[in-house]
């Protein structure tokens, strides 16, 4: 072997290791700058100002400091009459009887515009409520079609893609109001994913659903929600077991 070969080795592994050092710094910095540029949501001393002291001590959310950052999956469990809607409800804006702040990227939300909030409820903030809040003369489709239309994330063919993973394409072209309360949740599933979002607010959305249209379920939720770096906050009475939370809170 030459021996300038064998000079020029050394140098060579050195450079190799440089550059290989250099990428592993650059994913870190990737994963700090995209941590710092995406939504959190904070909250201090927060609690419902018509809730029982009891259930306010025992609790631990409110009253407390917590910081949400989008990309982080909780799970929130809560027995009825904890104040587990009222919380969701906070979070979108559809009521303000609490004490304490509530901080998106560091924006008090009392202070927020009406514009302010359908710039969130549009971009950034996406909902399932317990109640479904599906318009009963509309067929699945149409249900779902307003919320893309609104602000679209995805096409009208990976909106049936999703309804068939569920279950529900024969549902798409039925009016809601003859829907069993299983499928309209399965709807109001795939309609949560039709916009932008960095969080997705999420109150009961399994209580009708057999095990198996659970898992289904929570599997296109979760795999939304990794593809987006964002984050899932979901209420229920009990814990998801086949939920995957970076932390589980009790209220």
């Amino acid at each position: 072997m030459p021996l300038r070969y064998i000079q020029i080795q050394p140098l060579f592994r050195k450079k190799i290791n440089f550059l290989i050092n250099l990428i592993k710094a650059a994913k870190v910095i990737r994963r700090l700058l995209l941590y710092l540029r995406f939504m959190k949501i904070i909250l201090q001393q927060v609690y419902p100002s018509f809730l029982d002291k009891e259930l306010i001590n025992h609790s631990q959310i409110w009253t407390k400091e917590l910081c949400f950052s989008a990309g982080e999956n909780i799970q929130i469990v809560a027995p009825s009459g904890s104040g587990k809607t009222s919380l969701i409800y906070f979070l979108y804006g559809l009521r303000n009887d609490y004490e304490g702040n509530i901080f998106f990227d560091e924006k008090n939300i009392r202070s927020f515009s009406p514009e302010d909030w359908a710039t969130y409820r549009s971009e950034k903030i996406s909902i399932m409520f317990q109640d479904l809040r599906l318009f009963p003369q509309l067929n699945g489709a149409e249900n779902i079609e307003i919320k893309r239309a609104l602000q679209p994330f995805h096409n009208t063919v990976e909106m049936i893609n999703m309804a068939k993973d569920l279950g529900i394409q024969n549902k798409l072209q039925q009016k809601t109001e003859t829907c069993s309360y299983g499928e309209k949740q399965r709807i109001a599933t795939v309609r949560s994913l039709q916009q932008p979002f960095e969080f997705l607010l999420m109150d009961e959305p399994f209580s009708h659903l057999d095990e198996v249209n659970r898992q289904k379920s929570m599997q296109l939720l979760q795999e939304e929600a990794t593809r987006r770096n964002a984050g899932i906050i979901l209420a229920d009475l009990k814990p998801i077991e086949f939920f995957k939370p970076h932390r589980t809170l009790y209220l």
